[in-house]
C-alpha cells in the first residue's frame, strides 16, 4: 500500500515539473561565469493607439557547460531561486548565432 502513495506521489512531482515555464529568447550576454542574459521580445498592441510596442524582458539563467554565445536563440525554464537574480534555467540552445 505504500508504494502505491510513493508513486502516486512521484507521478504529482513529475507533473507539476512538466508545468514550469518555458520561454525562449536571444542570449544577450554570457560574460558571467554559468549565467546567461535571455532577451525575449514581445509585441503587444497598443490598447487605445492599436500601434504594435515592442516590449524587451532581460532574465538571467544558469548555463552549467558554458556553452552559450550572444546571438543564440535558446530555450530556458523556470527554476527554484539559484542567485539573487537567476530563476531560469537553460533547457536547450534552439540555434547558434553565426
Amino acid at each position: 500500500m505504500a508504494t502505491d502513495v510513493t508513486t502516486q506521489d512521484q507521478t504529482a512531482a513529475e507533473a507539476s515539473r512538466n508545468l514550469r515555464k518555458e520561454i525562449t529568447g536571444t542570449v544577450t550576454s554570457n560574460k558571467m561565469d554559468k549565467s546567461i542574459t535571455v532577451a525575449v521580445v514581445q509585441k503587444q498592441k497598443h490598447p487605445m493607439y492599436g500601434k504594435f510596442v515592442t516590449k524587451t524582458t532581460k532574465f538571467h539563467a544558469h548555463d552549467e557547460k558554458n556553452e552559450c554565445g550572444e546571438g543564440d536563440t535558446v530555450r530556458i525554464m523556470s527554476t527554484r531561486p539559484l542567485s539573487k537574480t537567476k530563476r531560469w534555467r537553460l533547457v536547450e540552445i534552439i540555434e547558434r548565432a553565426k
